[in-house]
């Protein structure tokens, strides 16, 4: 360890190379910190110098563990003693290109910034979610993030036109180009999205933006079943052409624990209802938007998919909304814990889906199930009152019941350590071993972020 001390230190610095004391406070910041104990924390500020650490790291068989903002849920960031994270903190810069629609920002940015420097730009980012201002483009990119907006604008995937990324070995990849056209063979962009720091550090990403909607229009509305918010997706699509942006869908016990029950809101409906949604769409045409919204609603509740409404008057109505889906801390205090299930599959199939969680399950744990999610995209989170004694049980009925629906045991928060043991729920054996062979193939000493995804 020591002369691979040296070595960091030579690469980056002395002030930029943390162990002992030093490491408290930040490596053991973010979202686990019982889980962050690794030895040594370095702050390389330069792609070369990533690639010096790396070369270090790989000649000693040190594992490291790429560090963004530590927002993630599912141990992507865990580390053990001897191991060296490699913190992305001090690469922040932003370069806006309008003309192309295209920003390339450091891998420390954090996503609240990004947003910001777009918004200045006159353009927009289509990913959100709530840790905007603590994650950080390189976790994005890493764990492939969903959020909010998926419905309209894709995950980080789907907005992401190249990057820079550094292997074991210290080569380092460059797609920020940015082309919209490039069929060149493998695509790397997409290949170390999602790929959760086990293959590379990304230092930069290009990312796509797009003209800014000028207009929201948000309700909160109530509806009688699940069918019923089935014809309200359909008719929302059809009548606001391509502008729904989010379908975030409540089940009765989420919403009398949050918006009743937490004292933290005051809720926009009545606590009787079997479903809860909050809409959104957006536009550009203030008037026309607005009136296409009324419009489509009304309809809906006159073809019986909505029984009650509540819509957004203001930017402050339409906040007070969105503040009742995105409580987190009301969901960690109802639960006891901060963790919850993260899982996709077909939307037609959710109602059986949660039929045979409750099953499973059954009382009194089915009844404190807290159900809520994405539903524009067949994302659902499920709250448990977890405990040592009931997760390995939960977690074998909610993964086990994904299997006849062809579900995925992830949809947007990443395997880390957390569901390692679960990916051949979703993924075939033919596509673990391609992936362990990309691994091999680029990182064949093994040192990065391990125990992770594979």
């Amino acid at each position: 360890m020591e002369s691979l001390l040296l070595a960091l230190r030579a690469a980056v610095g002395d002030r930029h190379v943390l162990t002992g004391d030093d490491l408290e406070g930040v490596a053991r910041g973010g979202t686990e910190p019982e889980d962050a104990r690794a030895t040594v924390l370095v702050r390389p500020g330069t792609t070369d110098e990533v690639g010096a650490v790396l070369v270090a790291c790989n000649e000693t068989r040190t594992p490291v563990v790429p560090l963004g903002g530590g927002t993630g849920l599912v141990g992507g960031t865990n580390s053990s003693a001897g191991e060296v994270i490699i913190s992305m903190e001090r690469f922040r810069s932003i370069d806006v290109d309008v003309d192309r629609r295209l920003m390339v920002a450091g891998a420390g940015v954090p996503l609240q910034r990004v947003q910001e420097e777009a918004t200045s730009a006159g353009l927009f980012f289509g990913v959100d979610l709530g840790a905007r201002g603590s994650a950080q483009v390189g976790g994005l990119v890493a764990t492939n993030a969903g959020g909010n907006g998926v419905l309209r604008w894709g995950m980080l995937r789907d907005n992401l036109l190249g990057l820079e990324a550094v292997f074991p070995d210290g080569s380092v990849v460059n797609t920020t180009h940015g082309l919209m056209k490039d069929n060149t063979g493998y695509h790397l962009t997409g290949l170390l999205c999602g790929s959760e720091g086990t293959l590379g550090i990304v230092t930069r990403a290009a990312l796509r933006l797009h003209p800014a909607p000028t207009t929201r229009s948000t309700a909160f509305v109530a509806l009688p079943g699940f069918d019923a918010l089935l014809g309200l997706r359909a008719l929302l699509d059809r009548r606001l052409g391509g502008g729904l942006s989010a379908f975030e869908a409540m089940w009765p016990n989420f919403y009398r624990t949050i918006a009743v029950e937490s004292g933290n809101h005051t809720p926009p409906l009545p606590s009787d209802a079997p479903l809860y949604a909050l809409i959104e769409a957006q536009g550009t045409n203030q008037a026309a938007d607005e009136a296409a919204f009324h419009d489509v609603l009304g309809e809906a509740i006159g073809a019986g998919h909505i029984t009650d409404a509540a819509v957004a008057m203001s930017s402050e109505d339409r906040d007070r909304l969105w503040a009742i889906r995105d409580d987190v801390p009301a969901i960690v205090k109802a639960m006891g814990t901060r963790l919850a299930y993260d899982v996709s599959l077909p939307i037609p199939d959710i109602p059986a889906y949660l039929e045979a969680i409750n099953r499973s399950l059954g009382a009194p744990l089915a009844d404190q199930l807290l159900v809520f999610g994405h539903l524009g995209d067949g994302n659902l989170h499920i709250a448990l009152p977890f405990s040592e004694e009931t997760k390995a049980r939960a977690d074998r009925v909610v993964y086990d019941a994904l299997v006849p629906f062809g579900g995925s045991v992830s949809a947007e928060h990443g395997i880390g350590v957390e569901k390692r043991a679960w990916l051949g729920h979703t993924r075939s054996e033919a596509e673990i071993a391609a992936m362990r062979a990309i691994k091999r193939a680029l990182d064949p000493n093994g040192i990065m972020n391990p125990g992770k995804l594979l």
